[in-house]
């Protein structure tokens, strides 16, 4: 006769002593690591200070309580020749059609390039799947490298104005919305594609009415957003010689006292422009991502 016993032992219980340690012994080691690197991080931010205290040439620390002096004599300045305001708003509006023209141009070129760089990166739906290394590097090359550093070379070989800024912010804005469309891609149902190469279409044709119609809402909202990121990144290449509003606002503030309205009148349009582009965008994107 064979006793088949159901279940644990009666007064006995599973014992859960090994994995109570194990638990707690791993709590303890991210604990132990957590504030090992707090540590380090408190000791870099503090070298960091002293370090930049010492080569600062009026001293951090008794400058400090200065910091509001500079912002409170432009308000000033601006407030006391407030009624002038709007007729320098107005004057500067060709100088931010132009901030605008350079951001749209290049997210145009950028969203391009972008979308060549995602199918040829994507696997999957890659042409050469062998070369698709090459292509993830060069996105990552591309959005790797500031839109400043790339402006300020070009400046060198094509001298100022906005091209410089529109291949500049354009390069960069290949990479990163190449990087976004490849993650999108990689997404795509592979069904259509698949039903497109059994009738024998080309891989462009593939690409076209397999690929990109489930992906474009996605696109356009990215492209979107980056054509926000763009508008602020014209407006800073401005200060390099590069055109649009950033340039006149870096003449304004470098006329210093006497200027600083107008450098009010130029900080309000550019804060209005961007909060609209905003706006904008995010109600469309909203409506592309929903389907609407």
């Amino acid at each position: 006769m064979v006793d088949i016993a159901f279940g644990p032992t009666p007064g006995t219980r599973p014992d859960t002593t090994n994995a109570r340690e194990a638990y707690l012994e791993m709590v303890r080691r991210k604990r132990m690591y957590g504030g090992i690197l707090l540590v380090i991080f408190v000791a870099l931010m503090a070298s960091g200070w002293m370090l930049a205290d010492t080569r600062n040439a009026g001293g951090f620390w008794s400058g400090l309580p200065q910091t509001l002096d500079f912002p409170s004599e432009v308000l000033t300045e601006a407030w006391t020749d407030r009624a002038h305001l709007p007729a320098m708003i107005w004057d500067h509006v060709p100088a931010l059609i132009e901030t605008l023209n350079i951001a749209a141009v290049s997210t145009l070129l950028g969203a391009l390039a972008a979308m060549a760089l995602a199918l040829l990166a994507t696997r999957g739906l890659a042409r050469w799947p062998r070369a698709i290394p090459l292509f993830r590097r060069t996105m990552d090359a591309l959005r790797a490298i500031p839109e400043i550093v790339i402006a300020l070379v070009l400046i060198y070989i094509l001298g100022g104005g906005p091209v410089p800024a529109v291949i500049a912010i354009a390069l960069h804005t290949g990479g990163a919305l190449g990087k976004l469309f490849s993650e999108v891609a990689e997404n795509a149902d592979l069904k259509p594609v698949e039903g497109l190469a059994s009738v024998g279409a080309t891989w462009s044709q593939r690409m076209w009415l397999g690929v990109l119609p489930q992906v474009a809402p996605n696109w356009l909202s990215y492209a979107l957003l980056r054509f926000e990121i763009n508008v602020r990144a014209s407006a800073i290449l401005g200060f390099v010689g590069e055109g649009g509003i950033g340039h006149d606002l870096k003449l304004a503030m470098q006329w210093g006292q006497g200027r600083y309205d107008e450098v009010v009148a130029i900080f309000l349009l550019l804060f209005a422009t961007i909060v609209l582009v905003d706006r904008i965008s995010d109600h469309y994107r909203h409506r592309l991502v929903q389907g609407a």
